[in-house]
Formats: structure tokens, C-alpha cells, sequence
């Protein structure tokens, strides 16, 4: 394996259409890993990344792809650094694929609109970025757009993502004008020649633009002297640092997410790409600098006050055993190709190494490096890499173990999901090709569940928007070969309990044999509207009222039930139970009878007492769309329930911003289009579950109430 500090795990996520495919392809070409540029929307196959059929037709990627590449650059004296890329997709539909790839990656590159700036996504992505301390440099994209704005976008980083970006590079010219970029670290113009754009020219900066790069560097020395003592001194006596001093700090400063270096360039026009590859080697991180922690699941191991796992340090040292993560997993006809970021120690062909999750051991007998689709056999990888496994059985999450290790790492965040629909084949012959298609979904897509209502007998499939559904059905006619018939889509409610309420339940049962006795008293209180966690249990039992190992079949028993309401039978959220005292019978008590006098109170005795409200999803909108069309689209916002959080046009564009319930999204983009003459466009994502007025209430419950006769005759 490399020198890791020569290796760099990075990943490409932006907001949808921003480039980040045409940036990753770009990147292969220069690297030398492909000899053709293609591109996303192009008839010559589309590009390498987006592998896929549907991919490539629609024009935007649905699967996260990984590849990796050797880059160096001689100029510059930058050594030959070992790249591995996974480029992600836009749209929240897919946003697990971000989410995986984000869980294992040291940094990342944001790619931003010239024009659109941060939008919608972009805030996600950040959000993800944040969520697992990925430090990134952004690349603002199509500055040769009209209305290229790179002060505008910066601007907006530091309103929305709440960052603290710092250019390394002002534009020479700019949309359809745009010819290249100005270095604020060697003060030289880096323009492109060549037929697609291979040939880097550094050279003086124009004179007209002397003094605009001279006052930028300075900014840009100042935001840096902020997180160096020497830097602001030397500045102070107006003395000129090194370069070799600058580009430390802005290195330190990134990997401890201080700021965000901004680099400028449209990868369409091959312009700024292998900038953008020499700030990867030059201030992202490698493996060694980002530490990995794992829990310790031995049983000797002390949990802390909240009952958790201590945590251990990963060494990133190839002689240490090995742990390594199964990320994502593609369900193929010759097996399952497992995709892995190790950790510590090395995977080697033939070797059998310990699932920390089922304490099975896997042997994995194929070792592939993949380049998008394509795969290339290799016998062993090391700490820092980022391979494939074929043909080992395991799911999404899963943690790998050399000998002698009980270790675990933190799994990957996995949304809700928020619409359903029902599903059948149109031919009866076809169920066992639907049922294979969904279950390798299923184990594919962490956010893709497939349920079975049990009223109807109807398959249910849930996913996180009508695009992510579309995609899955499109997929099962195409690679399964089956037609299915779909039903109307369903928003995903929930229930939940608005009062306090005080039980005292007490289960007996006698019989000939042993009967079953359980006695529970407490309270149930609703969480707070904004409680991250559905549901929470309090032991409050002292003196042994009821012994220690019925307290947690009492647990179970409760949270069992929360799988239906007494509304409409949707999931139960926001609830705290506090069992405060109870009573017990020597012979007749057991776990299954604590457990199921638990499951009846709060059937019976708690959530018809709790005043149950119904939630529904809310989703944040973003829509573009001419400026003529603004008053007609928020008035038909208001009369879809939706709140209007914000406005703003430029440039006869309008962005509008808005909270609507999903249940009044459906069909939305062709009344949207209809309404813009084809001129908006719209992006949503799942913002939160609010209370649902009372009428709408009323109305959804009726539905269900009819559907439930319905299915009965």
C-alpha cells in the first residue's frame, strides 16, 4: 500500500445538476483513467460515473459511484497521491448514497452553482458533511454562466451554511468571458489550452487586474491570520510570508473545518478541474489525519452514565488487525459486491475475517478495486483504502473484524421514510420475479422498506419520494422483466399522544397450569415536538416492586405497541414512559407476562386516554422559476396549505422557499408546469412532522376507516 499520507478519500456532493459528474469526469481524464471526455446529457453514452441505463437517460445519477485515480503535478512539486473518489448523487431522493459515502470518507469536495449558489441540497449535504466532521473545499462551478456570481455565492456559504470561506483564486473575466483564474497563493493567471483543456499556462497577472488580486490576497491573508499567531505578526510588519507557510495554514485550518478554501472554475468548459485536484492533495485530508474511534463491545468493558460502549482509537496502521466498514452493498446475479473502507490492518484474498454485528466468520475470496462498473482483481488492500468484496453475504453498516477484536463502529444515519405505495405484478406468473426484485432493494437501500398491509394483503413499498419510488419501479421492469400495477401514493402519518396520562394496569390470568400475573403503574408524558427519539422509558422502580429482570420485557412490551394507534393504526411517536411502581406473583410472573401486560396498558389504559393528534410530513420546497410567474406560484402555495419562508429574484429568476405537507405534493410538477409554461422546476426534501389541522385529521381517518371496510368485503 502507498505512503498514506499520499492517499486521499474524498467524495463529491452538491445540490442537483451543480456538475459534480462532469467535475468527477473531468478528473478521470486529467488523471489519466479514461481517454475520452463524455458527458452527462451527451449521445455518446453518457458519462463514466453514471453507469447505469436510467443514469444515463434521465441525466442524473441515482447510485454513488467509486473510482480511484493517481494524481501529481510537477509544477507545483506535488508527488504522486493515490485518490479514491465516490461521486454522489443530488437529488434528497437518494440522499442514503451521500449519506454511506460521507460516513467513510476523510473530505470532500461542495460543488456550488456560479448562479444558483447554495440551494436547497447544498444544505443537506452540509448538514451530512457536519454530521460526521468531513472537513471539504468548495468548487464554485459555471462561472461561465450568465450571471456568474462567486461573491454571491460566498456570501451566501456564510448566511446559510453558517462557514467561513476563504477564496484561494479570483476570476480572470467571467460568464460567457471567462478564461481562467488568478492563483492569490503565487499571485500567477492559470489559464487552459489544448483541445480539452489539458494544458495548464501560469503566467503574469493582466495589469488591468494587478491591483483587484493584490487587495484579494491581502483578504485572504487576513481571514487566514486568524488561526495563526506568526502569519498575523508578520502581516503587522508587513513582511511577506512563505508559500510553503500559507498553504500550511490553510491546510490546518481546513482540517479543523475552520474554513472553507474556495476554489473557482466550470468543469463543462475544462476550466480550474486540475486545480481543484492539486487543492485535494494539497489541504484535504489523508487517512492518518482524521481520527476514527470505534466501541469497544468486550465484556469486560465499562459503559459509561448512558449505558454506552467505551471508545478506541483506530491506528490506520497496516499491521494491526484488521476493521474495516461495509458501507453499501449491490446485490449482483453472481453474488453481493460489498463495498469497504478499512480502517486498520490489511484484507487479503482467501482470508476469513468476523462480522461484528451476526459474530459470524465471512471468508472473502474475491478482492476488486472498482472504477465505476468496471472492477479490477486484486489480492490485498491496506488501512486508508477503499475496495470492494464479491460474494460475501452481509448488510449496509457492518463492521469487519480481524482475530481477537470485539469491535464495532458507529452505524450510518438512516432517514424515515415518507410516501408509500402499493404494488403487484400484472401477471400472476410474475410474483417470484417482483418478490426477488424487492428484497435485493430492500437489502440495497437502507431507506427503501417494503411492508405488508395487513388488512388488505397488499405490498407495500416506502421510500423517500416519488422520484426514489419511480426509479425502483422503472428498475424492477427493466432488469426483472416485470410489468407491476401501482396503487396511489400514501404519505406515511403518524400519531401521537398531546396529554399526560396516568396508568395503573394489572394483568392476571389463571388457568389449570401456571397463569400469567403483571401489575405496571406509572405515567405517560409526550416528548417535546422537537425530541429526536420516538419513544423513551423511565425506570423509576425502588425496593423491588417489580424485580430488575422484568423491567426490560416492560420496555419491550410498551414500545411493542407503538407499531399501531388507536387513530388509524399509524406508528406511534413522542411518547416517555415512566414506570414508577407495580407489583409482582412468585409463581405467575414471568418476562412474557410483564411483556404483554405492558403491551395491553398501553393498548387499553394509555393511548386512548392521550388525546391522539396525527402528524403528517412536511416537506421544504425550493422552486425556480421567471420572475412573471412568482405571484401565480405562491398563491397556489397558500392554497396547498403551504408557508412561503422566503422569496428572492435575480436576474429575472425567482427562488422561492416553502414548508408544504406532503399529502398535497403529489402531482406537483405537472401543475407547476402547466403554471410556468414549463418554465419551473421545483426540488423537496423531508423537513419534519407537524400536527395536522383537525379537518385534515378528520378527513385522513375517514379514508382509512373506508379503506379498511373496503378490504374487509
Amino acid at each position: 500500500m502507498a505512503d498514506l499520507s499520499r492517499v486521499r478519500n474524498i467524495g463529491i456532493s452538491a445540490h442537483i445538476d451543480s456538475g459534480k459528474t462532469t467535475l468527477t469526469e473531468r478528473m478521470l481524464y486529467y488523471c489519466g483513467r479514461i481517454h475520452k471526455i463524455r458527458d452527462v446529457k451527451g449521445g455518446d453514452g453518457g458519462a463514466t460515473m453514471d453507469h447505469m441505463d436510467l443514469e444515463r437517460e434521465r441525466g442524473i445519477t441515482i447510485t454513488s459511484a467509486a473510482t480511484h485515480v493517481s494524481w501529481k503535478n510537477d509544477d507545483l512539486k506535488i508527488p504522486e497521491h493515490e485518490v479514491n473518489i465516490i461521486d454522489t448523487p443530488g437529488h434528497v431522493d437518494f440522499t442514503v448514497e451521500v449519506e454511506r459515502s460521507l460516513r467513510v470518507l476523510d473530505g470532500a469536495i461542495l460543488v456550488l452553482c456560479s448562479v444558483g449558489g447554495v440551494q436547497s441540497q447544498s444544505l443537506t449535504v452540509d448538514r451530512q458533511m457536519k454530521r460526521y466532521g468531513v472537513p471539504r473545499i468548495a468548487f464554485i462551478n459555471k462561472m461561465d454562466r450568465t450571471g456568474a456570481n462567486p461573491d454571491k455565492v460566498m456570501q451566501a456559504m456564510r448566511e446559510k451554511l453558517k462557514t467561513n470561506p476563504v477564496p484561494l483564486q479570483i476570476p480572470i473575466g467571467a460568464e460567457a468571458s471567462f478564461q481562467g483564474v488568478v492563483d492569490l497563493i503565487l499571485m500567477q493567471a492559470v489559464l487552459h489550452e489544448g483541445d480539452e483543456g489539458e494544458e495548464i499556462i501560469r503566467t503574469d497577472i493582466p495589469a488591468e487586474m494587478v491591483d483587484q488580486a493584490n487587495e484579494a490576497r491581502q483578504e485572504m491573508l487576513e481571514a487566514l491570520s486568524q488561526f495563526d499567531d506568526g502569519l498575523m505578526e508578520l502581516l503587522l510588519e508587513e513582511g511577506e510570508p512563505e508559500v510553503a507557510d500559507v498553504r500550511r495554514i490553510i491546510r490546518d485550518a481546513t482540517l479543523s473545518q475552520q474554513i472553507t478554501p474556495v476554489l473557482m472554475g466550470s468543469a463543462f468548459k475544462n476550466k480550474g478541474v486540475q486545480s481543484a485536484l492539486d487543492a485535494v492533495t494539497m489541504y484535504l485530508p489523508c487517512p492518518t489525519d482524521v481520527e476514527v474511534f470505534a466501541n469497544d463491545n468486550a465484556k469486560d468493558a465499562e459503559l459509561d452514565e448512558e449505558g454506552n460502549p467505551p471508545q478506541v482509537k483506530l491506528s490506520n496502521d497496516d499491521k494491526d488487525p484488521m476493521v474495516a466498514m461495509a458501507f453499501k452493498t449491490v446485490v449482483e446475479t453472481f453474488g453481493q459486491l460489498t463495498y469497504m473502507r478499512i480502517y486498520q490492518g490489511t484484507i487479503k484474498k482467501g482470508e476469513t475475517y468476523i462480522n461484528a454485528r451476526t459474530g459470524q466468520s465471512t471468508r472473502f475470496g474475491r478482492l476488486v478495486r472498482m472504477h465505476s462498473n468496471d472492477r479490477e482483481d486484486i489480492d490485498s488492500a491496506g488501512a486508508g483504502d477503499i475496495i470492494a468484496v464479491v460474494g460475501v453475504d452481509c448488510a449496509s453498516g457492518d463492521t469487519f473484524l480481524g482475530d481477537g477484536l470485539k469491535l464495532s463502529l458507529e452505524n450510518i444515519f438512516v432517514a424515515e421514510p415518507v410516501i408509500r405505495l402499493s404494488i403487484e405484478p400484472a401477471k400472476r406468473d410474475d410474483a417470484d420475479k417482483l418478490g426477488k426484485a424487492l428484497e435485493r432493494f430492500r437489502r440495497e437501500d437502507p431507506t427503501f422498506h417494503v411492508l405488508s398491509d395487513e388488512e388488505t394483503n397488499e405490498t407495500l413499498i416506502a421510500g423517500m419520494g416519488q422520484l426514489h419510488l419511480d426509479v425502483y419501479i422503472e428498475r424492477i421492469k427493466r432488469e426483472y422483466k416485470c410489468e407491476c400495477i401501482i396503487g396511489e401514493p400514501r404519505v406515511s402519518y403518524k400519531e401521537r399522544p398531546t396529554k399526560r396520562v396516568e396508568f395503573d394496569h394489572k394483568r392476571k390470568k389463571q388457568s389449570g397450569g401456571s397463569g400469567q400475573y403483571g401489575h405496571v403503574v406509572g405515567v405517560m408524558e409526550p416528548l417535546p415536538e422537537d425530541a429526536e427519539e420516538a419513544y423513551e422509558f423511565v425506570d423509576e422502580i425502588t425496593g423491588g416492586r417489580i424485580p430488575r429482570e422484568f423491567i426490560k420485557p416492560c420496555d419491550q412490551g410498551f414500545h411493542d405497541q407503538m407499531a399501531k394507534g388507536p387513530l388509524g393504526e399509524f406508528e406511534v411517536v413522542g411518547v416517555r414512559i415512566h414506570l414508577q411502581d407495580g407489583s409482582y406473583h412468585d409463581v405467575d410472573s414471568s418476562d412474557m407476562a410483564f411483556k404483554l401486560t405492558a403491551r395491553e396498558a398501553m393498548r387499553v389504559a394509555i393511548l386512548p386516554k392521550a388525546d391522539m393528534a396525527l402528524l403528517e410530513p412536511i416537506m421544504q420546497l425550493e422552486i425556480e422559476t421567471p420572475d412573471e410567474f412568482q405571484g401565480a406560484v405562491v398563491g397556489h402555495l397558500s392554497s396547498k396549505r403551504g408557508i412561503v419562508s422566503s422569496s428572492e429574484v435575480t436576474d429575472g429568476n425567482c427562488i422561492i422557499l416553502a414548508e408544504v405537507p406532503l399529502a398535497e405534493m403529489f402531482d406537483y410538477a405537472n401543475e407547476l408546469r402547466s403554471m410556468t409554461q414549463g418554465k419551473g422546476g421545483f426540488s423537496m426534501e423531508f423537513k419534519c412532522y407537524r400536527q395536522a389541522p383537525r379537518n385534515i385529521q378528520e378527513s385522513v381517518l375517514e379514508k382509512r376507516r373506508k379503506e379498511k371496510e373496503e378490504a374487509k368485503k
